[in-house]
């Protein structure tokens, strides 16, 4: 795993202005990509500002999944995808089916919807696992976590690719996350946060004796590259 390095911006704007300019230019670099978005104020924002820079980019060539979601009604304003989608993805010319939201609520239950994103991972990878993602965009909440791994989770320690939470601390309490196996299986891992609630978490994340059990976000790390990317005050005790 990569060692983990840090971007810093002065504020939210120039962080989210930054995070899409360096997104930019790998999705427009020759080749097909796979990148993972997060939700959170900072994560949509930083999707409007890549749909600024968007004309640069064949859509043609790139593949959007998820890191989590609220396993609610499709279209409900709660869920990432409403927000990404408002954002970035009906603004620039990707394909449909290039869109890989993690399944809505239909009734079918969050444990059967979480094994049909698990599939479908697979059924576009090389290795019966997950594609391979160029880029994992994930937010940071107050206490550490990341995507819905929260403290002291036993997903966190999951082998498969997705989980089921039923219990997230954080409402609403039913969702369904990449596993930190997965997350771990990206090309580069970027985390992103900004103010001075996540500047205890973040500093604690990127010390290498940190356990992820305690603050998941220690367990964000890519395969070739890991950035925090944060505003100043995020970075006040790193």
């Amino acid at each position: 795993m990569s060692v983990p390095r840090m971007s810093i911006s002065e504020d939210e704007e120039a962080l989210a202005g930054a995070v899409a300019e360096a997104l930019a230019s790998v999705l427009a670099a020759p080749g097909s990509h796979h990148l993972v978005l997060t939700g959170g104020g900072v994560g949509t924002r930083v999707l409007g500002e890549l749909a600024d820079r968007g004309a640069a980019i064949d859509w043609d060539r790139v593949h959007v999944w998820w890191g989590d979601e609220r396993f609610l009604a499709a279209g409900d304003p709660e869920r990432n995808e409403t927000g990404a989608r408002a954002a970035l993805l009906d603004v620039v010319p990707i394909p449909s089916d290039h869109v890989h939201a993690m399944p809505a609520d239909t009734g079918q239950g969050v444990e059967a919807a979480s094994a049909a994103y698990a599939d479908e991972l697979a059924a576009h990878s090389d290795d019966g696992f997950v594609p391979g993602f160029d880029v994992l965009l994930l937010g940071m909440g107050p206490e550490g976590h990341i995507a819905s791994l929260f403290p002291g989770m036993p997903q966190i320690h999951a082998a498969q690719s997705t989980v089921p939470v039923h219990d997230s601390p954080k409402p609403p309490p039913t969702r369904i996350s990449l596993s930190l196996a997965a997350i771990r299986s990206a090309r580069e891992v970027w985390v992103v946060a900004a103010g001075d609630a996540k500047a205890e978490a973040a500093a604690a994340a990127l010390r290498e004796s940190t356990s992820p059990d305690e603050v998941p976000a220690a367990g964000a790390r890519g395969r070739d590259g890991t950035i925090f990317w944060l505003d100043r005050a995020a970075a006040r005790d790193a």
